[in-house]
């Protein structure tokens, strides 16, 4: 064990924070796996898992210039303890709508909205906290133990409440509403922290800092958007309860362990990750490993196995984790404090944009072709990105270390 790892053990700002990560995680998960099978059983449509994901999108374009102004103006803390206050709200009201027999299509679709509106501005925020938690020299180590805390939530919890579901839905909405609770009370055991430098009023130019000083750096610009393109064509995650039920035939159980299987990838390259730092040739890393990411999604897509799509979705993992480490920690470290806020407001966006609108591009594109022409499709268009994101950002692809 690395003495990083070691100095990180004994922080106990850091594990809140990380205990926090692992409660958040584990409330979404639970409850994505139950609205997606819910939605499912309700409509059979394709589309509307892909509505599901756009309605949980669209709070990220309302909102995201206010989100990374709030972001570097207001108490941190605070801001992550009102979000997962308002997800707990959320699953109580799943959880009401179980017992009561009145959920439908149009409820499901307005939480979504309201998980939307809270993740938007949680992530960003969680983001740029995690700063002022460590020291500027344990944070690369910080980022991907924290990475590792949210893979092994979404290993256990989407299991979890796939059996559950099958017990009742009721069972994975209280669960989850208990989870955003722990986590949403571990918020005040961090230290109080506010933004260094001043930020002024909400004028649109104050507002668009994030997204000029992005610009102004072609190798964050290339690191974030060759993760959104690639995720939202090669995103396979709203089709999960149709390839569990029509094509693996599995029940709800069998979709808790595909939605898990990209987090035990994930998780074992953290472990990897941890002992052997990326020190070299970081930016042709991370274009390999998105390859691999769109290699997978194909081998998922054409797959009719269960043992072998669920191979498929940890490989997929394992590759998504490499990308995630070193584009997370590059951007952080090229980023001052006073912007973080307003510029993990911007990646978040590109993050939604790559997950939620990706789940809707995966939708639409069933409900026109099919699931497996689709997910097929999305994976050759991930690999198309990494080639041309190659020629357009040429000085990421032959970056050597990440600052």
């Amino acid at each position: 064990m690395s003495a990083d790892s070691t100095a990180l053990r004994h922080h106990r700002p850091f594990l809140a924070y990380w205990a926090a990560q692992v409660m958040t995680t584990s409330g979404f998960q639970v409850l994505t796996v139950a609205i997606g099978w819910q939605m499912y059983t309700l409509t059979g449509s394709a589309l509307d898992l892909g509505l599901t994901g756009l309605f949980e999108f669209l709070p990220r374009v309302l909102f995201m210039l206010q989100i990374g102004h709030v972001a570097d103006k207001y108490e941190r803390r605070l801001i992550c303890a009102l979000t997962k206050a308002l997800q707990v709200c959320a699953a109580l009201l799943l959880f009401a709508g179980s017992i009561g027999g009145w959920l439908n299509r149009e409820t499901l679709f307005a939480v979504a909205f309201l998980l939307g509106t809270a993740r938007a501005f949680e992530l960003p925020t969680m983001q740029a906290l995690l700063p002022g938690v460590v020291p500027p020299a344990l944070l690369p180590t910080a980022i991907g133990a924290s990475a590792s805390a949210r893979q092994a939530a979404i290993i256990v919890a989407p299991a979890i409440g796939g059996f559950l579901y099958a017990i009742g839905p009721d069972w994975t909405y209280g669960l989850s509403a208990l989870a955003y609770l722990i986590a949403m009370c571990l918020m005040f055991m961090l230290p109080k922290q506010k933004p260094q430098g001043a930020v002024q009023k909400a004028t649109l130019e104050n507002l668009f800092a994030g997204i000029r000083y992005i610009r102004s750096r072609p190798d964050i610009l290339g690191a974030i958007s060759l993760d959104m393109f690639a995720v939202l064509l090669g995103g396979a995650t709203a089709l999960l309860p149709i390839f569990a039920k029509d094509i693996l035939h599995t029940g709800p159980w069998g979709l808790g362990l595909l939605r898990s299987a990209p987090a035990v990838g994930a998780i074992a390259m953290s472990i990897w990750l941890a002992r052997h730092p990326l020190q070299r040739r970081v930016g042709r890393t991370m274009f390999a490993a998105v390859a691999v990411f769109g290699v997978s999604t194909i081998v998922f897509g054409l797959s009719t196995q269960f043992w072998l799509s669920l191979t498929a979705l940890v490989v997929l993992g394992a590759a998504d984790m490499i990308s995630m480490v070193i584009r997370g920690t590059f951007v952080q470290l090229e980023t001052p404090d006073n912007m973080r806020g307003r510029v993990s407001a911007v990646n978040g966006l590109f993050i939604g944009a790559s997950n939620q609108l990706g789940e809707f591009e995966s939708g639409v594109t069933a409900a026109l072709f099919g699931p497996m022409l689709a997910v097929v499709l999305g994976g050759v268009g991930t690999l198309a990105v990494v080639v041309i994101w190659i020629r357009l950002f040429p000085t990421l692809a032959q970056r050597d270390t990440l600052h």
